[in-house]
Protein backbone atom coordinates (compact mmCIF):
# COMPACT_ATOMS: atom_id res chain seq x y z
CA UNK A 1 0.00 0.00 0.00
CA UNK A 2 1.00 3.29 -0.54
CA UNK A 3 2.59 5.33 2.07
CA UNK A 4 1.04 8.50 3.81
CA UNK A 5 1.75 12.15 3.13
CA UNK A 6 1.34 13.96 6.35
CA UNK A 7 -0.17 13.54 9.96
CA UNK A 8 -1.11 15.46 13.09
CA UNK A 9 -1.92 13.12 15.32
CA UNK A 10 0.14 13.20 18.89
CA UNK A 11 -0.87 9.48 19.99
CA UNK A 12 2.30 8.11 20.68
CA UNK A 13 2.72 4.72 18.45
CA UNK A 14 1.76 1.55 19.56
CA UNK A 15 4.64 -0.85 20.98
CA UNK A 16 4.17 -3.50 17.58
CA UNK A 17 4.47 -0.21 15.38
CA UNK A 18 8.44 0.05 16.36
CA UNK A 19 10.12 -1.77 13.55
CA UNK A 20 7.51 -0.26 11.13
CA UNK A 21 9.24 2.69 8.37
CA UNK A 22 8.37 6.08 9.60
CA UNK A 23 6.26 7.00 6.94
CA UNK A 24 4.14 4.07 7.42
CA UNK A 25 4.68 4.26 11.54
CA UNK A 26 2.88 7.72 11.21
CA UNK A 27 0.22 7.56 8.93
CA UNK A 28 -3.06 9.91 9.23
CA UNK A 29 -6.10 7.22 10.21
CA UNK A 30 -8.50 10.35 10.16
CA UNK A 31 -9.24 13.49 8.51
CA UNK A 32 -8.53 15.69 11.37
CA UNK A 33 -5.11 13.66 11.05
CA UNK A 34 -4.37 15.73 8.29
CA UNK A 35 -2.83 18.56 8.50
CA UNK A 36 -2.76 20.46 5.09
CA UNK A 37 -5.38 20.89 1.88
CA UNK A 38 -7.69 22.28 4.40
CA UNK A 39 -10.09 23.48 2.21
CA UNK A 40 -9.88 20.52 0.33
CA UNK A 41 -10.54 18.03 3.66
CA UNK A 42 -13.56 20.37 4.80
CA UNK A 43 -15.26 19.84 1.25
CA UNK A 44 -14.80 16.32 1.57
CA UNK A 45 -15.92 16.02 5.18
CA UNK A 46 -19.51 17.46 4.32
CA UNK A 47 -19.98 16.02 1.23
CA UNK A 48 -19.91 12.95 3.98
CA UNK A 49 -21.72 14.60 6.91
CA UNK A 50 -24.78 15.58 4.20
CA UNK A 51 -24.57 12.04 2.74
CA UNK A 52 -23.69 13.11 -0.38
CA UNK A 53 -20.48 11.97 -1.55
CA UNK A 54 -19.39 12.07 -5.42
CA UNK A 55 -17.09 10.41 -7.33
CA UNK A 56 -13.65 11.63 -6.98
CA UNK A 57 -10.52 12.36 -8.56
CA UNK A 58 -7.46 13.23 -6.57
CA UNK A 59 -4.26 14.71 -8.57
CA UNK A 60 -1.32 16.57 -8.08
CA UNK A 61 2.65 14.87 -7.26
CA UNK A 62 3.54 12.31 -5.04
CA UNK A 63 3.75 12.62 -1.45
CA UNK A 64 0.92 14.88 -1.00
CA UNK A 65 -1.54 12.99 0.93
CA UNK A 66 -3.84 11.90 -1.96
CA UNK A 67 -4.17 7.94 -0.99
CA UNK A 68 -4.51 8.76 2.84
CA UNK A 69 -6.89 11.44 2.10
CA UNK A 70 -9.68 8.86 0.38
CA UNK A 71 -8.46 6.06 3.14
CA UNK A 72 -9.08 8.34 6.06
CA UNK A 73 -12.47 9.18 4.16
CA UNK A 74 -13.02 4.92 3.66
CA UNK A 75 -12.42 4.76 8.08
CA UNK A 76 -15.09 7.64 8.62
CA UNK A 77 -17.72 6.23 6.41
CA UNK A 78 -17.33 2.62 7.62
CA UNK A 79 -16.46 0.51 10.68
CA UNK A 80 -13.42 -1.75 11.01
CA UNK A 81 -15.51 -4.62 10.68
CA UNK A 82 -17.26 -3.93 7.39
CA UNK A 83 -14.42 -2.22 5.70
CA UNK A 84 -13.35 -5.23 3.17
CA UNK A 85 -17.11 -5.72 2.17
CA UNK A 86 -17.31 -2.23 1.35
CA UNK A 87 -14.32 -0.75 0.11
CA UNK A 88 -12.32 -2.04 -2.84
CA UNK A 89 -8.88 -0.61 -3.21
CA UNK A 90 -6.85 -1.54 -6.26
CA UNK A 91 -3.40 0.14 -6.83
CA UNK A 92 -0.49 0.51 -9.67
CA UNK A 93 0.33 -3.01 -8.67
CA UNK A 94 -2.84 -4.79 -9.91
CA UNK A 95 -3.68 -5.49 -13.28
CA UNK A 96 -4.90 -2.30 -14.92
CA UNK A 97 -6.29 -4.00 -18.39
CA UNK A 98 -10.32 -4.30 -19.32
CA UNK A 99 -10.53 -7.10 -17.45
CA UNK A 100 -9.77 -5.72 -14.14
CA UNK A 101 -12.96 -3.36 -15.03
CA UNK A 102 -15.55 -6.21 -16.41
CA UNK A 103 -14.31 -8.23 -13.54
CA UNK A 104 -13.70 -7.30 -10.14
CA UNK A 105 -14.54 -4.12 -10.64
CA UNK A 106 -17.87 -4.48 -11.91
CA UNK A 107 -18.46 -7.69 -9.65
CA UNK A 108 -17.89 -5.45 -6.74
CA UNK A 109 -19.59 -2.44 -7.77
CA UNK A 110 -22.43 -4.17 -8.91
CA UNK A 111 -23.37 -6.55 -5.88
CA UNK A 112 -25.59 -5.01 -3.09
CA UNK A 113 -25.02 -5.38 0.73
CA UNK A 114 -27.62 -6.78 2.43
CA UNK A 115 -26.97 -5.53 5.99
CA UNK A 116 -25.74 -2.25 5.52
CA UNK A 117 -27.29 0.78 3.40
CA UNK A 118 -25.18 3.19 1.80
CA UNK A 119 -22.63 2.89 -1.01
CA UNK A 120 -19.99 0.69 -1.50
CA UNK A 121 -16.41 2.70 -2.34
CA UNK A 122 -14.29 1.77 -5.31
CA UNK A 123 -10.44 3.15 -4.82
CA UNK A 124 -8.41 3.08 -8.14
CA UNK A 125 -4.84 4.11 -6.68
CA UNK A 126 -2.38 5.65 -9.74
CA UNK A 127 -5.53 5.77 -12.20
CA UNK A 128 -2.81 7.01 -14.59
CA UNK A 129 -1.68 3.37 -15.04
CA UNK A 130 -5.13 2.21 -16.60
CA UNK A 131 -5.10 1.51 -20.05
CA UNK A 132 -7.59 3.77 -22.60
CA UNK A 133 -10.01 1.00 -23.14
CA UNK A 134 -10.05 -0.19 -19.56
CA UNK A 135 -11.11 3.76 -18.90
CA UNK A 136 -13.79 3.60 -21.65
CA UNK A 137 -15.40 0.57 -19.82
CA UNK A 138 -14.69 2.34 -16.78
CA UNK A 139 -16.57 5.07 -17.64
CA UNK A 140 -19.58 3.13 -18.63
CA UNK A 141 -19.56 0.76 -14.87
CA UNK A 142 -20.06 4.53 -13.20
CA UNK A 143 -22.94 5.77 -14.77
CA UNK A 144 -25.01 2.37 -14.61
CA UNK A 145 -23.69 1.52 -10.52
CA UNK A 146 -23.69 5.05 -9.14
CA UNK A 147 -26.43 4.60 -7.14
CA UNK A 148 -24.66 1.80 -5.41
CA UNK A 149 -21.14 2.42 -5.70
CA UNK A 150 -19.10 5.60 -5.63
CA UNK A 151 -15.59 6.20 -7.39
CA UNK A 152 -12.24 7.48 -5.87
CA UNK A 153 -9.76 7.91 -9.00
CA UNK A 154 -5.99 8.74 -7.96
CA UNK A 155 -3.45 9.82 -10.16
CA UNK A 156 0.19 12.20 -10.89
CA UNK A 157 -1.16 13.14 -13.90
CA UNK A 158 -4.14 14.35 -14.83
CA UNK A 159 -3.65 14.80 -18.58
CA UNK A 160 -3.47 10.78 -18.74
CA UNK A 161 -7.70 10.28 -17.83
CA UNK A 162 -9.30 10.52 -20.44
CA UNK A 163 -12.03 13.75 -20.45
CA UNK A 164 -14.81 11.28 -20.03
CA UNK A 165 -14.00 10.21 -16.74
CA UNK A 166 -12.52 13.08 -15.77
CA UNK A 167 -16.39 14.93 -16.62
CA UNK A 168 -17.72 12.04 -14.02
CA UNK A 169 -15.86 13.03 -11.08
CA UNK A 170 -15.09 16.54 -8.72
CA UNK A 171 -11.38 16.51 -9.06
CA UNK A 172 -9.39 17.88 -6.20
CA UNK A 173 -5.66 19.00 -6.72
CA UNK A 174 -2.76 18.18 -4.17
CA UNK A 175 0.11 20.47 -4.64
CA UNK A 176 3.01 20.30 -2.53
CA UNK A 177 3.62 20.78 0.50
CA UNK A 178 5.09 24.22 1.56
CA UNK A 179 8.22 24.32 4.45
CA UNK A 180 5.24 25.62 6.77
CA UNK A 181 3.63 22.76 6.69
CA UNK A 182 6.05 19.45 6.99
CA UNK A 183 8.27 21.31 9.88
CA UNK A 184 5.74 21.01 12.76
CA UNK A 185 4.89 17.25 11.16
CA UNK A 186 9.16 16.40 11.02
CA UNK A 187 9.74 18.30 14.72
CA UNK A 188 6.94 15.74 15.63
CA UNK A 189 8.44 12.53 14.34
CA UNK A 190 12.03 13.72 15.42
CA UNK A 191 10.59 14.36 19.05
CA UNK A 192 9.06 10.51 19.24
CA UNK A 193 12.15 9.09 18.00
CA UNK A 194 14.86 11.27 19.98
CA UNK A 195 16.49 12.31 16.66
CA UNK A 196 19.67 13.97 17.04
CA UNK A 197 19.13 17.04 14.07
CA UNK A 198 20.38 20.39 13.73
CA UNK A 199 18.80 23.21 12.14
CA UNK A 200 20.66 23.36 8.78
CA UNK A 201 19.81 19.32 8.38
CA UNK A 202 16.19 20.12 9.02
CA UNK A 203 16.40 23.00 6.24
CA UNK A 204 18.53 20.27 4.10
CA UNK A 205 15.33 17.97 4.52
CA UNK A 206 12.87 20.46 3.58
CA UNK A 207 14.93 21.50 0.62
CA UNK A 208 15.74 18.06 -1.17
CA UNK A 209 12.17 16.95 0.03
CA UNK A 210 10.52 19.48 -2.53
CA UNK A 211 7.08 18.93 -0.79
CA UNK A 212 6.90 15.41 -0.67
CA UNK A 213 6.17 14.63 2.71
CA UNK A 214 6.88 10.78 2.00
CA UNK A 215 10.54 11.73 0.95
CA UNK A 216 11.33 13.61 4.03
CA UNK A 217 10.49 11.15 6.35
CA UNK A 218 12.57 8.40 4.17
CA UNK A 219 15.72 10.59 3.85
CA UNK A 220 14.71 11.46 7.65
CA UNK A 221 14.83 8.38 9.03
CA UNK A 222 17.88 6.57 6.52
CA UNK A 223 20.34 9.50 7.53
CA UNK A 224 19.75 9.32 11.13
CA UNK A 225 20.06 5.58 10.80
CA UNK A 226 22.87 5.57 8.75
CA UNK A 227 24.88 8.48 10.84
CA UNK A 228 23.47 8.66 13.57
CA UNK A 229 23.39 12.91 13.46
CA UNK A 230 21.28 14.57 11.36
CA UNK A 231 23.25 17.72 9.52
CA UNK A 232 23.02 19.54 6.11
CA UNK A 233 26.29 16.95 4.85
CA UNK A 234 25.40 13.38 6.44
CA UNK A 235 21.80 14.52 4.41
CA UNK A 236 23.20 15.25 1.13
CA UNK A 237 25.38 12.55 1.84
CA UNK A 238 23.13 9.62 2.21
CA UNK A 239 20.94 11.37 -0.50
CA UNK A 240 23.99 11.49 -2.72
CA UNK A 241 23.11 15.11 -3.77
CA UNK A 242 26.12 17.23 -3.64
CA UNK A 243 26.82 19.66 -0.77
CA UNK A 244 26.22 23.61 -1.74
CA UNK A 245 30.36 23.85 -1.12
CA UNK A 246 30.96 21.09 -3.66
CA UNK A 247 28.65 23.39 -6.29
CA UNK A 248 30.22 26.46 -5.45
CA UNK A 249 33.56 24.92 -5.69
CA UNK A 250 32.83 23.38 -9.60
CA UNK A 251 31.18 27.22 -10.35
CA UNK A 252 34.40 28.66 -9.00
CA UNK A 253 36.78 26.38 -11.03
CA UNK A 254 34.60 26.29 -14.43
CA UNK A 255 34.83 30.28 -14.20
CA UNK A 256 38.37 31.17 -12.82
CA UNK A 257 40.31 27.89 -13.93
CA UNK A 258 41.81 26.87 -17.27
CA UNK A 259 39.56 24.20 -19.23
CA UNK A 260 41.95 21.04 -18.30
CA UNK A 261 42.57 22.26 -14.89
CA UNK A 262 39.21 22.76 -14.17
CA UNK A 263 37.95 19.81 -15.98
CA UNK A 264 40.46 17.12 -14.17
CA UNK A 265 39.40 18.80 -10.70
CA UNK A 266 35.52 18.71 -11.04
CA UNK A 267 35.95 14.70 -12.80
CA UNK A 268 38.18 13.84 -9.27
CA UNK A 269 35.68 15.44 -7.18
CA UNK A 270 32.77 13.47 -8.67
CA UNK A 271 33.98 10.39 -8.94
CA UNK A 272 35.53 10.95 -5.11
CA UNK A 273 31.86 11.60 -3.99
CA UNK A 274 30.09 9.24 -6.37
CA UNK A 275 28.34 12.42 -7.99
CA UNK A 276 25.77 12.39 -10.66
CA UNK A 277 26.68 14.70 -13.42
CA UNK A 278 22.65 15.21 -13.57
CA UNK A 279 22.29 16.47 -10.13
CA UNK A 280 25.78 18.83 -10.64
CA UNK A 281 23.98 20.34 -13.44
CA UNK A 282 20.51 20.63 -11.19
CA UNK A 283 22.31 21.89 -8.35
CA UNK A 284 24.41 24.99 -10.72
CA UNK A 285 21.22 26.23 -12.52
CA UNK A 286 19.28 26.20 -9.18
CA UNK A 287 22.36 28.27 -8.13
CA UNK A 288 22.71 30.53 -10.65
CA UNK A 289 18.88 31.32 -10.82
CA UNK A 290 19.34 32.14 -6.89
CA UNK A 291 22.45 34.62 -8.35
CA UNK A 292 23.67 38.10 -7.44
CA UNK A 293 22.09 40.93 -9.41
CA UNK A 294 25.18 42.25 -10.81
CA UNK A 295 25.71 39.06 -12.31
CA UNK A 296 22.74 38.97 -14.31
CA UNK A 297 24.47 38.86 -17.98
CA UNK A 298 26.73 36.08 -17.07
CA UNK A 299 23.94 34.24 -15.46
CA UNK A 300 21.59 35.16 -18.21
CA UNK A 301 24.05 33.27 -20.88
CA UNK A 302 24.82 30.27 -18.63
CA UNK A 303 21.13 29.57 -17.70
CA UNK A 304 20.64 29.68 -21.79
CA UNK A 305 23.17 27.05 -21.96
CA UNK A 306 22.31 25.18 -19.48
CA UNK A 307 18.63 24.11 -20.90
CA UNK A 308 20.06 22.09 -23.92
CA UNK A 309 23.18 20.44 -21.92
CA UNK A 310 20.89 19.01 -19.14
CA UNK A 311 18.53 17.73 -22.11
CA UNK A 312 21.52 16.44 -23.81
CA UNK A 313 22.57 14.75 -20.84
CA UNK A 314 18.88 13.57 -20.01
CA UNK A 315 18.77 11.86 -23.62
CA UNK A 316 22.04 9.82 -22.86
CA UNK A 317 25.44 10.04 -23.96
CA UNK A 318 28.85 9.66 -22.29
CA UNK A 319 29.12 11.78 -19.04
CA UNK A 320 32.96 12.83 -19.78
CA UNK A 321 31.81 14.55 -23.21
CA UNK A 322 29.38 16.34 -21.06
CA UNK A 323 31.34 17.34 -18.51
CA UNK A 324 33.66 18.82 -21.19
CA UNK A 325 30.47 20.67 -22.33
CA UNK A 326 29.38 22.33 -19.19
CA UNK A 327 33.34 23.72 -18.53
CA UNK A 328 33.07 24.68 -21.69
CA UNK A 329 29.81 26.45 -21.75
CA UNK A 330 30.95 28.42 -18.59
CA UNK A 331 34.51 29.20 -19.67
CA UNK A 332 32.57 30.60 -22.80
CA UNK A 333 30.50 32.90 -21.34
CA UNK A 334 33.39 33.71 -19.18
CA UNK A 335 35.43 34.96 -22.03
CA UNK A 336 32.25 36.83 -23.91
CA UNK A 337 32.17 38.82 -20.48
CA UNK A 338 35.92 39.66 -20.35
CA UNK A 339 36.22 40.84 -23.79
CA UNK A 340 32.80 43.04 -22.96
CA UNK A 341 34.52 44.75 -20.76
CA UNK A 342 37.66 45.09 -22.05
Amino acid sequence: SKIPAYMASTDKAPAQARNLPWVEKYRPQTLDDLISHKDILSTIQRFISEDKLPHLLFYGPPGTGKTSTILACARQLYKEKEFNSMVLELNASDDRGIGVVRGPILSFASTRTIFKKGFKLVILDEADAMTQDAQNALRRVIEKFTENTRFCMICNYLSKIIPALQSRCTRFRFGPLSPDQMIPRLEYVIQQESIDITPDGMKAIVTLSSGDMRRSLNILQSTSMAYGKVTEETVYTCTGHPLRSDIANILDWSLNKEFTAAYNQILQLKTLKGLALHDILTEIHLLIHRGIRCLEHLFFGLINGMSPLRHRLASGTNEKIQLSSMVAAFQGVRDLVVSEAS
